[in-house]
Formats: structure tokens, C-alpha cells, sequence
């Protein structure tokens, strides 16, 4: 295969062994996940709490900076798209099917089930669970987002460097990238991504699933979700082999449609005044607090650290596992808009887009948890669904959350084979089909191997896991960054 790199084929080998391994040993696959999840949960939260809220810093920094003024190209280039498909791009690549997964189900969970620091089923639970969502979903993810996003960007459009991670490192490491560090460097990023977004394809199967068996009764299991995502893996790799500007455009802004669709029906037909009012003060809240929920670490006895490892941490962890995916994906979009208007355009937009959808989902799953249904009880994945059965237009909701799903399940997987194509081929920006079509099955198999040893439970261990050795890498990148952006006039 032409220019395909040493990377390409060393990470490969590290899945099939990792595929292989869960295959034949699950229950040790699924013990040894979680021994090595609950180490760095345990022994590195602290770092990832700092590590997130320093891109939130720098982010800022760097777009009210001089720098800001910066192109991410020559200085004559126009942007490639324009800002409304940019924007849903953004989305597709960014959050997709996360969104419709925990839309519902993760406020609900902080009200009722379990509060990060209230009583829970009090009013003050209710609004903790709001704003602990727009904190998981909202500026500290797109902050570190952005910062790899520029990072890549400004090496590959502004330098000229190959859209490589190891290329971005050049200002620290010298020639040594384009050595055996630098294939080290590359396969830690391709590793991250493709479990990344292997976890996401689990999350996609696992809720279609359960739609599937909300609306028609078929049964949730192993089968049906090994039937979901080899459909899925065929209708993706369709899209990959269109290509960036056919497939994955087109389908960004079918998704962007479908979400402000569903997010409009739900804020018509649900508690339409109480949820106007609880984004008014969450959103509130959110602000006030954001300091206070970016340091915290629950350290002692009753800060209940259970909560920060199963959903902060997780999250932190699972957000840099996407880093180099979605960062190389925002980046190769982002040609020719300056510093600023981009470090703007990501921080501001989807911070915004997600706490008013969490405020839609979110306050009508806790007002009619509040009238005596208790949706709380179901699975994760079940929900978004029930919550509809109790609103109007039940069965036409129900339908267009599991055409969204479907819909951002393709454009993550086909964006993801995109980025992991250009990474093992040293950077092409047209990377061929053939290594695309090897990344998607690889993807698929990662999914589907996870959710045979132990479902969402190994799916969350490996993102925790994954995302470690990329989160030091992470870091050199963004000091590369600071280093060269001293050398523009």
C-alpha cells in the first residue's frame, strides 16, 4: 500500500493482540481493565483535573494573545468551509452520539441516583445535575479540544509539517521525530483514537439497541449489537470512501439538522417554561462554579470520590483518549481562519449548543421523574426512550433519536478512519481507501470485543486507560506550540 507508514502497521499488530486477547480471555481482559482503571483513577485524577483546566487557560490566553491575529495558513488563505458547516463538523466529530446516550440520563442520574455533593431528589440535586453536565460537556472539553486542534493545525497549514502528531514536536525534539520517537509518539496517538472511538461506536450499539427494543421488542444482547454495528461499519466505510468534503459534510450537517430538530420538539412539547428557566439559572451556576468543579478532587472521607472517578475522571479521560482524533479532524477543517476566530468559534458555540441541550433533556427527564414516573430506574441506554413514551409525538422522537444516533455513529467512525488513514500514511491528506476500510474494521472489532467481556463497564476501564500515556504528550505538544509561536513575527 502506498505510503503507509511503520505506524500503521506496529499499532495494528497492538489491536489485534489487544482483540485477540479480550476474545479468548474476557473474564482476565475485564479484570486486568479494571485493576489498571482503578489505579489511575485513583493515582491521577488530581493530574487530570489540572491538566484540563490549564487547556482552559491557555485557550483563552492564546486567542485574546497577538497571536490571535495569527493565520492557520498562508496569510492570504480563506477558511475551506463555511462557518455554519464548520460548525456542524465541529459536532459530528466532537460529541455525536455521547450527547443523545446521556442527553437524559445523566442529569437524572446526579438528581436522583447519585448527587456529586446535595441530597439527592432535592431541588438543589436537580440543579447540581444540570451544571455538572454543561461541566462535563461544555468549555474544559472544547478548550483541550482546540489547543490540539491549533496545535495541528498551525504546524500542518502555517509550517508546512506533515499532519502528523510527532511533527508537532518538532521544535522540541529536532530530526529526532522523524525517527523511531517519533513512530513511538504516532502509535501512542493512533492507539488512543482507535479505542476512543471504539468506545463510542459501544455507546451508538448499545442505545440502538435499546431502541431497537423499546420500539419493536427486540431482545438487547451481544447479538443484536454485533448485528447493529456490522451494518453500521458498512454504511461508514461507504461514506469514508466518498471522501472529507462528500461523505462527512453532507452527513455533519443532516446530524446538525436532526439535533436542533429534536432538541426544538422536546423544549415545544416538554416543560417548555421550567426548562427556559432552569438554563437561565444552571447556566448561572455553571459560571459562578466553574472554578470550584475544575479543582475538585474529593479528597477525603464523604466527598464522595466515588462519583468524581465515575464521571469527572471518566470523562477527563475518555475527552484526551478523542484528542488526537478530534483534534486532527477540527484541525484539517480549520485551514485559513485566524487564532482567534477559531479558539473562539470552538471554546464559545459548542459550550453553549450543549448546556441548552442538557437543559432541554435534562429538565423534562427530572420533571417527569418528578410527577411520579420513575425513569430513573432503567438502563442507561433506555432512558432518552422511556422519557419520550411520556411525552406527545412519543414514536416520532423515538425515531429521530435512533436516525441521530445512527447518523453521528457514521460521521464518527468515518472521520475517525479518516484521521487514523492520515496518520499511518505519514500525513496524507488523502489517505487511500484501503488503509481507511483496515482502520473502520479495526474500530469495529475493538467495539464489539468490548462489549463481549464486559459491556459498558470495559468500555469506560479502557478509555481511562488509553488516555494516559497520550495526556503526557498532550503537554509537549502544547509547550511545542507556545515555542514556535515565539518565532512569528
Amino acid at each position: 500500500m502506498k505510503n503507509v507508514s511503520k505506524v500503521f502497521y506496529i499499532t495494528l499488530v497492538l489491536v489485534v493482540i489487544a482483540v485477540i486477547f479480550g476474545g479468548v480471555y474476557p473474564e482476565q481482559f475485564e479484570s486486568i481493565t479494571t485493576n489498571i482503571k482503578d489505579f489511575v483513577a485513583t493515582s491521577f485524577g488530581w493530574y487530570y483535573m489540572l491538566l484540563m483546566s490549564a487547556t482552559v487557560i491557555l485557550s483563552i490566553i492564546v486567542a485574546i494573545s497577538p497571536y490571535g491575529k495569527i493565520r492557520l495558513g498562508k496569510d492570504h488563505e480563506k477558511p475551506d468551509f463555511s462557518t455554519p458547516s464548520w460548525i456542524a463538523m465541529l459536532f459530528a466529530a466532537g460529541m455525536g452520539i455521547g450527547l443523545v446516550f446521556y442527553g437524559a440520563a445523566e442529569p437524572l442520574s446526579h438528581y436522583v441516583l447519585d448527587a456529586p455533593s446535595s441530597e439527592e431528589g432535592t431541588a438543589d440535586a436537580f440543579k447540581e445535575g444540570l451544571t455538572s453536565a454543561y461541566f462535563h460537556w461544555g468549555l474544559h472539553v472544547w478548550a483541550m479540544y482546540g489547543m490540539i486542534a491549533l496545535v495541528l493545525a498551525f504546524f500542518q497549514f502555517r509550517k508546512g509539517e506533515p499532519g502528523l502528531i510527532s511533527a508537532t514536536l518538532k521544535p522540541l525534539f529536532g530530526d529526532k521525530m522523524n525517527g523511531p520517537l517519533g513512530v513511538v509518539i504516532d502509535v501512542l496517538a493512533v492507539f488512543a483514537t482507535v479505542f476512543g472511538v471504539a468506545t463510542s461506536l459501544g455507546f451508538g450499539a448499545v442505545q440502538i439497541n435499546g431502541g431497537l427494543s423499546h420500539l419493536f421488542g427486540v431482545e438487547i444482547g451481544f447479538t443484536a449489537q454485533f448485528l447493529i454495528i456490522a451494518v453500521v461499519t458498512i454504511l461508514f466505510l461507504a461514506s469514508a470512501w466518498s471522501g472529507l468534503s462528500k461523505g462527512i459534510k453532507y452527513l455533519s450537517n443532516t446530524n446538525m439538522v436532526l439535533s436542533v430538530i429534536l432538541m426544538i420538539t422536546v423544549l415545544i412539547v416538554g416543560p417548555t417554561i421550567l426548562i427556559l428557566n432552569m438554563f437561565t439559572e444552571t447556566f448561572g451556576l455553571y459560571i459562578q462554579d466553574l472554578l470550584k468543579m475544575s479543582f475538585r478532587t474529593a479528597p477525603l472521607e464523604g466527598d464522595n470520590r466515588g462519583w468524581l472517578d465515575g464521571w469527572t475522571i471518566f470523562y477527563w479521560a475518555w475527552w484526551i483518549a478523542w484528542a488526537p482524533f478530534v483534534g486532527m479532524f477540527i484541525a484539517r477543517i480549520s485551514r485559513g481562519r485566524t487564532i482567534r476566530s477559531f479558539m473562539t468559534g470552538v471554546l464559545i458555540i459548542p459550550t453553549l449548543f450543549v448546556a441548552i441541550w442538557y437543559a432541554v433533556f435534562g429538565t423534562t427527564a427530572g420533571n417527569i421523574e418528578d410527577s411520579g414516573v420513575d425513569i430513573s430506574q432503567f438502563a442507561t441506554e433506555l432512558v432518552l426512550f422511556n422519557m419520550f413514551d411520556q411525552l406527545p409525538l412519543s414514536l416520532l422522537l423515538s425515531v429521530i433519536a435512533m436516525l441521530l444516533i445512527a447518523s453521528y455513529f457514521i460521521t464518527s467512525a468515518d472521520s475517525a478512519t479518516f484521521v487514523l488513514g492520515m496518520q499511518s500514511t505519514k500525513g496524507s491528506l488523502i489517505p487511500p481507501n484501503s488503509v481507511k476500510i483496515v482502520w473502520g474494521i479495526a474500530q469495529s472489532a475493538v467495539a464489539l470485543i468490548l462489549l463481549y467481556v464486559g459491556g459498558l463497564a470495559a468500555l469506560q476501564n479502557t478509555i481511562i486507560i488509553a488516555a494516559l500515556p497520550f495526556s503526557f504528550v498532550m503537554i509537549l505538544m502544547i509547550i511545542s506550540l507556545f515555542k514556535a509561536l515565539n518565532k512569528e513575527k
